[in-house]
Formats: structure tokens, C-alpha cells, sequence
């Protein structure tokens, strides 16, 4: 990517009011998202069909009117949504080009087991030649996900540790890493949790160089503006919001309360959507939604 629009883009998510759309809904989670969709798994009888169906259904998203670059800072797409077009162009290219939507791309290939009360990221063996191609289509930066089931303080650990063994491999090629340690919403003891995985985020913030960015993606938290240490960090460029099963409106309160923080919404974002909708219907329900998540962004 040119180092002009990697400049402007870096200017945008650090400086620019809006919120960051996860439209990354992987293999496993495929099913759910089309079935929410109004689409059911008689709609296809493949993979390639349903991948089909899924991709037809972002593209009706990131082609909307609603759908640009003044609300939305950023959009977080499926590794074979990069291997896509949208309106003829890489739809990575698309959303920049055409929308001024900075494109990352989810780079984790799934959870582990469980063990130790959490889910570590499944081995990536391919990840250098997926980041080859990242910056090949123009894209700015990457996410990961890994989730925190349990207060166990070895087990979150391995996870922070693993999220940035692999977070400084993204900063090398040149991407900047969104770190994403899921607390479970349904955690039993979630404040808990939520206080080991800051110590531990911090203790590894204060391992990198000045020149090391990366951003957060963290579970709205129990405990009201919990994160404004990590917010304030200088290695941090930004701190963005998972809904992570609450209802758009729960999860819009949430993080109303929590100032700096802004969101990077899935179903939060695609609630109330149909591929039964009109064009105008689907396009009015949309805009209303970005507006929401935009308002309590700004906050």
C-alpha cells in the first residue's frame, strides 16, 4: 500500500469520530448470521452456495447509501471476502476506493478447546503469506479473537501472551494488529476476568517500542470506563467495542457509558436486516442502525 493512503487511513481511525463494522463472520458462525438474515440452511446445499449467500448479503451492506466513510472508520472482513469483488473491484480496494472505509481482515483461523477457562487461537501456520496478501489489496490492518471464559489468571495469560506473539508479526509486515481477547459475556465471575486481562494487556503494552501501534478489541466491561488506562496508552491507537451477544440496545447503552471507546459491532450491527426486505426498507433499517452505533460512539 502507498504510505500516502496508509498515512491517511492511520489519520482517520486515530482522529475521526465513527465506529468500526465487523462484517467477519467466519465458517463456523456463517449459518447463524444468514439465518438471522432470514435465510435458512434450505437456502443452500454447499459451502460455496452459503459463501455465496453471505457475500451477497455484506455487499447489500457496504454498497448501501448508509454504508460509507462518514459514520464508519473502518470495516473487518472474512479472509474469503478479500478473495471477492464488489462492484468489480477486490472488495478491500472497494471499501476504501469507493466508500473511504478503512479495510481490515480477520486473520485467525478459530478457537482451540477450551483449557484453563479460555479459548486460545487454533495454530496459523499460514499467516505470513495471508499478510503478504493483506497488503498486497490494500489493507490496513488485521483482528484476531481469542475468549475468556473463566477468572483464571494462568489461562488469560496464555491468551494475552499468544494475541501478542502474533499481534508483533502483523506490526512487522507493516499492519497494524487488532488484539482481541473476548470476555464471555456470560462469564460467572466477568469484573474478575475483566481485571486480570487489563493487568495483563498493560504488561505487555509496556514491552513495546514507541513505534509498535496496536489497537484493542475488548468486551463492553462490567465496571464503567475500566479500560481508559489502556485507552490513554501510547501504544494504543484505538479501543473499539465488541458486542458480543447483548442486543444492540444493551450493547449502545454499555458503551454510552464507557467514554473513548467506540464500536466494532457484528450482530449488534446487522440486527433487524432481511434479505426479504426491499432495497428502500433494508437501506432505511440500515441507516438508522449506523446512525445509533454512530451516536454512542461519539460519546
Amino acid at each position: 500500500m502507498a504510505a500516502e493512503a496508509k498515512a491517511k487511513m492511520l489519520e482517520k481511525v486515530q482522529n475521526q469520530d465513527g465506529f468500526i463494522a465487523a462484517l467477519d463472520q467466519s465458517g463456523g458462525s456463517t449459518p447463524k448470521a444468514l439465518k438471522l438474515y432470514g435465510l435458512d440452511e434450505s437456502a443452500w446445499s454447499s459451502d460455496e452456495e452459503m459463501f455465496d449467500l453471505v457475500h451477497q448479503m455484506r455487499s447489500r451492506i457496504v454498497t448501501s447509501p448508509a454504508f460509507n466513510g462518514e459514520r464508519i472508520l473502518g470495516a473487518i472482513l472474512f479472509e474469503n471476502t478479500l478473495d471477492r469483488y464488489i462492484d468489480g473491484e477486490y472488495s478491500s480496494r472497494y471499501l476504501w476506493q469507493e466508500k473511504q472505509v478503512i479495510p481490515f481482515l480477520k486473520v485467525d483461523k478459530g478457537l482451540a478447546e477450551e483449557a484453563k477457562g479460555v479459548q486460545l487461537m487454533k495454530p496459523m501456520p499460514e499467516l505470513g503469506k495471508l499478510l503478504s496478501k493483506a497488503n498486497d489489496q490494500g489493507v490496513f490492518g488485521t483482528k484476531m479473537r481469542s475468549v475468556i471464559k473463566q477468572a483464571n489468571a494462568e489461562g488469560i495469560r496464555d491468551v494475552v501472551a499468544q494475541q501478542f506473539e502474533v499481534a508483533s508479526h502483523i506490526m512487522a509486515a507493516g499492519l497494524v494488529p487488532i488484539i482481541e481477547p473476548e470476555v464471555d459475556i456470560h462469564c460467572p465471575d466477568k469484573a474478575e476476568a475483566e481485571a486480570l486481562l487489563k493487568q495483563d494487556i498493560l504488561a505487555e503494552l509496556d514491552t513495546l517500542s514507541t513505534a509498535q501501534k496496536v489497537m484493542l478489541k475488548l468486551t463492553l466491561p462490567e465496571e464503567d470506563n475500566f479500560y481508559r488506562d489502556c485507552i490513554e496508552h501510547g501504544n494504543v491507537i484505538r479501543v473499539v467495542a465488541l458486542s458480543g451477544g447483548y442486543s444492540r440496545e444493551e450493547a449502545n447503552q454499555r458503551l454510552s457509558r464507557n467514554q473513548g471507546m467506540i464500536a466494532s459491532f457484528s450482530r449488534a450491527l446487522t440486527e433487524g436486516l432481511s434479505a426479504q426486505q426491499s432495497d428502500e426498507a433494508f437501506n432505511a433499517m440500515l441507516d438508522s442502525t449506523i446512525e445509533s452505533i454512530y451516536q454512542v460512539s461519539k460519546t
